[in-house]
């Protein structure tokens, strides 16, 4: 409603901050809480704020993810940011290269929110073309509630379209693609594959302590509020499930991933083609 009397660079920061915001509570709620009533819950996660991504589809591709037998599997794993390796050798060399960008952390705050985005949408339309329009039906309700939210945006509060895309949408999966960007990593063991990034009180309150990964894989219908206790708690135990792997804050994240790449682009059990490629 303000938007005019703040700042562009004060508006990227607070709009982002609060699409990521919104997208935490979205996680929030398809666990379970804050009520007992899932349609309530649903509620509560439904509206578009970030109008890319439905929440129906977002909620079934997560709850799969919780599968945590096949954490970061890029068949099996709808949030895994693996490829096998007949995937890496269709993508070509443009697509390498970005790819191999996307993988550094200043990729994934810059780029990253348009790959994801191209991808999944990508993805999406590929589905239907071939006849397969079994989220039809979630994706008119989105459309529809998107027109509420640009209704909104453009004309009651008469915010220019690109504003509200750069500012809130772009930024707010960008913060989002910070906290994703070092939760796993493949290990032998599953419970090694999940991360924990600690002392960070403002991003682990925008991300409803989900920095404290470990912790919600291991008890996900534990509600937000609950985990830092519990890891306080435990921490010793934590870090001895999660084999060690222990950031101390994103800063630490950023100094090693800033000029190199998270993981190898290649899932070690989908290899590469008989090629080499």
């Amino acid at each position: 409603w303000f938007w005019a009397s703040i700042p562009y660079i004060v508006l990227f920061v607070a709009g982002g901050w609060l699409i990521a915001w919104h997208g935490s509570l979205q996680h929030e709620v398809l666990h379970g809480h804050p009520t007992r009533s899932r349609p309530v819950n649903d509620l509560f996660g439904f509206p578009p704020l970030s109008l890319w991504l439905p929440y129906a589809l977002y909620k079934r591709a997560h709850l799969k993810h919780h599968n945590d037998e096949w954490l970061t599997d890029p068949i099996e794993d709808p949030e895994s940011y693996y490829m096998t390796g007949d995937g890496w050798a269709r993508t070509g060399p443009v697509g390498r290269l970005i790819t191999t960008i996307d993988n550094t952390l200043p990729g994934r705050l810059i780029i990253g929110p348009f790959v994801s985005l191209c991808t999944f949408l990508g993805h999406e339309i590929l589905h239907i073309l071939r006849g397969d329009l079994r989220n039809l039906r979630i994706w008119a309700a989105h459309l529809a509630a998107c027109v509420a939210v640009l209704y909104w945006v453009l004309i009651v509060c008469d915010m220019p379209l690109w504003i509200y895309l750069t500012a809130f949408v772009y930024a707010g999966v960008s913060f989002s693609r910070l906290r994703s960007f070092a939760e796993h990593q493949y290990a032998g063991a599953k419970e090694e594959r999940t991360a924990i990034v600690e002392n960070t009180p403002a991003f682990g309150l925008l991300f409803l302590h989900n920095n404290l990964h470990i912790v919600h894989h291991s008890r996900p219908q534990l509600p937000w509020y609950k985990i830092p206790l519990l890891y306080r708690q435990e921490r010793d135990a934590f870090i001895a499930l999660n084999g060690g792997l222990v950031y101390n804050g994103y800063l630490e994240v950023a100094r090693r991933y800033f000029f190199r790449t998270h993981h190898e682009p290649v899932h070690p059990q989908h290899p590469v083609t008989a090629s080499g490629q």
